[in-house]
C-alpha cells in the first residue's frame, strides 16, 4: 500500500504493512499500540483508534505516522547502495544484529556479530564511523539504527529487507531462512 493512500478509514493492519514504524511512532507520540492496554486490532480504523484513544485528532496522528514514516526511509540503505559502499575503498562497518546462530549459519561477507562489548566500544568511538547494520528482514533494524543514532552515531544506517533482502537482490547462492517466532 502507497503511504500517501493511508485515510481515516485505513485498518490499523494495512498502515502497519505500509509503515513498518507506525507501531513505534503510535506508542512514543501516544502511548497506542506499544502494550496490551493500549493495543489495538488489524481491522480497527485509525479513526477508530483515535476517537477510543483520547479522540485524537486523525489529521494530526496521520501527520505524525507519515514524517516518522519518511524519517525511517532516510536511516535505510538498499541492499544495492550497500553492496557499492562495501566496495570502495572505505567501506563501512557492516554489524549483524541478528542471533549469534542465525550469524554463524548465514553472513554477508565481512559483516561482524554486534556484542553488547563492541557496541560500547563503537559508542566511545569515532560518532562520524560510518555503520550499517542488519537483522533478517528488516523488521527490527530500525530500532537499533534509531538506538546507534541516538548515542551520537548520526552516520548510521539500516540495510532495507535485512539479509533476506541481500540474498535475493545481491547473492542468491546465500541460503535463506524463514523465522518461525518474530
Amino acid at each position: 500500500m502507497d503511504p500517501a493512500l493511508i485515510a481515516a478509514d485505513t485498518p490499523m493492519g494495512r498502515i502497519m504493512e505500509a509503515l513498518p514504524g507506525a507501531r513505534r511512532a503510535l506508542f512514543s507520540r501516544y502511548h497506542l499500540g506499544g502494550c496490551q492496554s493500549c493495543g489495538f486490532a488489524d481491522g480497527e480504523s485509525l479513526a477508530e483508534l483515535c476517537a477510543r484513544s483520547g479522540d485524537l485528532d486523525v489529521a494530526e496522528v496521520l501527520a505524525h505516522l507519515l514524517a516518522s514514516h519518511a524519517h525511517d526511509e532516510s536511516m535505510l540503505l538498499s541492499p544495492a547502495a550497500l553492496q557499492a559502499e562495501l566496495a570502495s575503498p572505505a567501506p563501512p562497518l557492516l554489524l549483524d544484529c541478528r542471533t549469534r546462530e542465525e550469524h554463524e549459519a548465514v553472513s554477508i561477507p565481512g559483516a561482524v556479530f554486534l556484542e553488547q562489548e563492541l557496541q560500547q566500544q563503537l559508542f566511545a568511538g569515532d560518532p562520524g564511523r560510518r555503520i550499517v547494520l542488519h537483522d533478517h528482514a528488516g523488521k527490527h533494524v530500525l530500532d537499533t539504527c534509531a538506538w546507534f543514532q541516538g548515542h551520537g552515531m548520526k552516520n548510521t544506517r539500516a540495510l532495507k529487507g535485512g539479509i533476506d533482502a541481500w540474498s535475493q537482490e545481491i547473492d542468491p547462492s546465500m541460503p535463506r531462512y524463514r523465522i518461525e517466532i518474530d
